[in-house]
């Protein structure tokens, strides 16, 4: 079964009236499904401090704990 099929599967079980949510919400998404957005300046500046503090290490689950 493809996802498609199996959200149609899913919208199936939905009351028509209750269905106006579910419109609203793929609405808003459907913006993001099709277009990469660009990082602003912000997401750029988040980028930029990240990449200051990673200095490539990895610590394991334990030595966090």
């Amino acid at each position: 079964m493809s996802n498609k099929e199996r959200i149609m599967e899913l919208i199936d079980g939905i009351p028509d009236r209750r269905l106006v949510f579910i419109v609203d919400m793929l609405e808003s998404l459907k913006a993001y499904a099709r277009e990469e957005i660009p990082p602003d300046e912000w997401d750029l500046q988040m980028i930029q401090e990240a990449e200051k503090e990673n200095d490539g290490k990895t610590i394991s689950f334990e030595e966090i704990f």
